[in-house]
């Protein structure tokens, strides 16, 4: 996978692509990925990429010029790529649609700064808007690697086994379960017996039950989307009070 990121910020981003999962995946040439700077690209000779509204509103507004440069210049000679503007206005990130993105050869993603950027660009040049979360940040470059970091995670060669991943909350819809690591006993707080017991099967059902039980508890309006079976309903049921 390619990805391409168009920002007034490539260092803050290029620090994080350099790191931990997400670095070890990119020096492994599992994805390639290059932060261009929006401001190269401005025929301004203060390499002013913004202006004022045209409305009563305060702040500045990113302009269509710099912005539609810097995607020519990086997709010359090559297939236009999915285009994503970073955007509290956008759909939701999913892991089902992280897992989707994962399937395409390229993504050009568009970090926004100020109050956004000029509407002719969305509707020249993007594909899709994505948001991570109903609340507004000073830029696109945090949603950014939030989304490469959830999709490059899920490429082949980049985590060791694709259960890592498959076993996370939200991939199957559902949230994980419980997990523990030594010591077996802290603060007078044990490990599950059954985990230490071996047994792979029995192991497997209590996962899946408390799975259930997690997502019941910490986020029921997941489960209206799922496909229950009437013994995980029941294992529900047993634990959980949705009269309350």
């Amino acid at each position: 996978m390619n990805i391409d990121i168009a920002t007034l910020f490539p260092e803050m981003l290029e620090n994080y692509l350099t790191q931990s999962v997400v670095g070890r995946a990119r020096a492994k040439d599992i994805f390639t990925v290059k932060c261009h700077n929006i401001r190269d690209y401005t025929k301004d000779k203060h390499r002013r990429v913004d202006d004022t509204p045209y409305s009563e509103q305060k702040g500045m507004l990113m302009q269509c010029d710099p912005i539609y440069n810097c995607f020519e210049a990086v997709t010359a000679g090559r297939e236009k790529p999915h285009v994503i503007y970073m955007s509290p206005q956008g759909k939701t990130l999913t892991q089902q649609r992280c897992r989707e993105l994962s399937q395409l050869d390229s993504i050009f993603i568009l970090c926004g700064h100020y109050e956004g950027v000029d509407e002719r660009i969305i509707e020249t040049l993007v594909d899709e808007e994505i948001s991570i979360g109903d609340y507004v940040l000073t830029g696109g470059e945090l949603p950014a690697l939030v989304l490469v970091d959830a999709v490059v995670r899920m490429l082949e060669g980049t985590l060791s086994q694709p259960d890592c991943y498959e076993d996370e909350s939200h991939y199957r819809g559902l949230l994980e379960y419980p997990q523990y690591t030594r010591p077996e006993i802290w603060h007078d707080m044990r490990v599950p017996e059954i985990l230490l017991s071996g047994h792979h099967e029995n192991i497997r059902k209590w996962r899946h039950e408390q799975a259930l039980i997690n997502t019941a508890k910490k986020r029921p309006d997941l489960l209206d989307e799922l496909d229950l079976t009437p013994d995980d309903l029941d294992i529900i049921h047993k634990v959980v009070d949705f009269d309350k």
